[in-house]
């Protein structure tokens, strides 16, 4: 699965409405209607966390069991993490370290909870190997991983003017 950064991914983009999504996706893999919603209906799975006003606000995609994501010809999932920084960094594509991953100022986050030892990719890891496995990436403008994160509250007019000022969406053409 390709991403854009800052935007998204085909099946949903950032301020996509909650029924939009659904038609492209079906319903989410919970009951009910929820800030986050898992899609397991692609693979890998998507996991949309919704504003107050139904508009998807952070996309995650986690490493999948039979496709993997990617964004300029990088492998960002299931890979080690210093190797998808080093990809990153020598195609261009700077960041800042964060407490569980790698912000990337194109407009994404990778991330590691832990939860996949280094024995995965290398069987002759030592069981305390300490190198992270990209296990997800989330994606949204890169200032929602920063201080100037997005408005967590307000209309759907806020959001959409917020996403336009930071080039995200295309700015409105003049009456």
């Amino acid at each position: 699965m390709e991403i854009i950064p800052g935007v998204g991914v085909d099946a949903a983009k950032i301020g996509d409405p909650r029924e939009v999504v659904e038609r492209r996706l079906g319903s989410p893999a919970h009951a009910g209607v929820h800030t986050r919603a898992v899609y397991d209906s692609v693979d890998p799975t998507l996991v949309l966390t919704y504003d107050q006003d139904d508009a998807v606000e952070l996309i995650e995609v986690g490493y999948g069991q039979h496709d993997q994501v990617f964004f300029d010809g990088v492998q960002l999932t299931y890979r080690f993490r210093a190797e998808v920084t080093a990809d990153l960094a020598a195609k261009g594509h700077p960041g800042t370290p964060s407490d569980i991953g790698f912000n990337l100022r194109a407009g994404f986050t990778i991330f590691s909870m832990a939860s996949l030892s280094a024995h995965r990719l290398d069987p002759a890891a030592p069981e305390d190997d300490p190198r992270r496995i990209v296990e997800g990436v989330a994606i949204a403008p890169y200032s929602y991983f920063t201080d100037d994160a997005p408005p967590l509250s307000g209309t759907a007019e806020e959001l959409e003017a917020w996403l336009r000022d930071r080039g995200v969406l295309p700015t409105k053409a003049s009456d």
